[in-house]
């Protein structure tokens, strides 16, 4: 009997972006093309968007890609990855200047200010990178549908910075996807979290799902409970007395994983107002500290987490492609204020 399992590819944010096919084949089926079995199996999708899928290798047959022209045998395992289909609504194109780390003809690297929401959604329906997005590329196929997300791969969340790549064809979008969905991608992350780890470096494993308590907020389970599997490697990178700056590096992609994986740890996020950051939380209790970290809430009005480094392989040159970005202004002011601080206070 042919069953089919749907998984979503959750990058970042309020969901997936992608969603996972598996088919095992029945023991008396016919050989027969594979763009022809999933076109009978997949209400509806086309067949040329099958066939798009199988040039960016997002068509498996027992763990290896293959053609739209390969022919299905008795128990096979046949997997694929598709983007969600088109949903109904106007994307409307919008001036909105963006920090372009690099473009060619098959996508583009920016580095996203803090604020800006990267698609359309809930009470944000203009002003987003897809709404640029829109504008810069209205020439392009992949950007004249009424797709909310044409181009995208993955997210950050809207108040941290940092770098985001953006495909500019069907086929470089479905080739990223499975960069993402099979973990080769490589991104680390700079934050400011309150408290210092026990150790200098270690790994946060746990799932993370949406909290039973609060639906707009995530948080961890034990394993096999609920939610999603996820994997984050820390290493503190600066001590600053009562906070410190550490590397954050994604081994999945869960919504807000760094921000729940660290309070999970015992280290919010420095002013994440979502998971308890924007309280004070370690110090001292003098009138002058609380005010220096109401000033540093000031100067950083938002979790102080940026996408620092981006790797992937080219979708069309298979080239090896690497990507770092300095911290956004508001970060750096933020860190050089706690290390005058630091080096001004008498040791404890």
């Amino acid at each position: 009997m042919t069953q089919e399992i749907f998984d979503e590819i959750d990058e970042n944010e309020d969901g997936g972006l992608f969603e996972h096919f598996r088919y095992e084949v029945d023991p008396g089926q016919k050989m027969l093309r594979i763009d022809k079995f999933l076109v009978n199996r997949m209400e509806g999708t086309s067949r040329n968007r099958i066939q798009a899928a199988s040039d960016a290798g997002c068509i498996m047959a027992n763990g290896q890609p293959v053609k739209s022209s390969y022919k299905v045998k008795p128990n096979d395992i046949i997997t694929i990855v598709l983007d969600y289909p088109k949903r109904e609504l106007k994307i409307i194109a919008e001036d909105i200047p963006l920090n372009v780390v690099y473009e060619d003809e098959h996508l583009l690297v920016v580095n996203k200010p803090a604020g800006l929401v990267v698609h359309p959604g809930h009470g944000n329906y203009t002003g987003t990178l897809v709404n640029a997005l829109a504008y810069r590329f209205k020439g392009l196929p992949l950007f004249n549908s009424e797709d909310p997300r044409p181009g995208l791969v993955h997210r950050i969340d809207k108040d941290t910075s940092g770098l985001l790549v953006v495909a500019k064809t069907e086929q470089a979008k479905l080739h990223l996807s499975m960069q993402f969905y099979n973990k080769t991608t490589k991104r680390a992350y700079q934050a400011l979290i309150w408290g210092i780890p026990t150790q200098d470096e270690g790994t946060v494993t746990g799932n993370i799902g949406r909290s039973p308590k609060n639906r707009q907020v995530f948080t961890v389970f034990p394993d096999g409970e609920h939610g999603k599997h996820a994997v984050t490697h820390y290493s503190i990178l600066e001590k600053l007395g009562y906070v410190c700056l550490v590397e954050c590096r994604l081994e999945t992609g869960r919504t807000h994983q760094i921000r729940v994986h660290m309070k999970h740890l015992g280290h919010p996020l420095f002013n994440d107002a979502t998971y308890g950051g924007n309280e004070i939380l370690r110090g001292t209790t003098f009138t002058k500290y609380k005010q220096f970290v109401q000033n540093c809430f000031s100067i950083c009005p938002r979790q102080a987490l940026h996408a620092k480094s981006l790797g992937f392989i080219h979708p069309a040159t298979g080239e090896e492609m690497y990507f770092e970005s300095e911290l956004a202004d508001d970060m750096k002011q933020l860190i050089e204020k706690w290390r005058i601080y630091t080096s001004s206070r008498p040791e404890e």
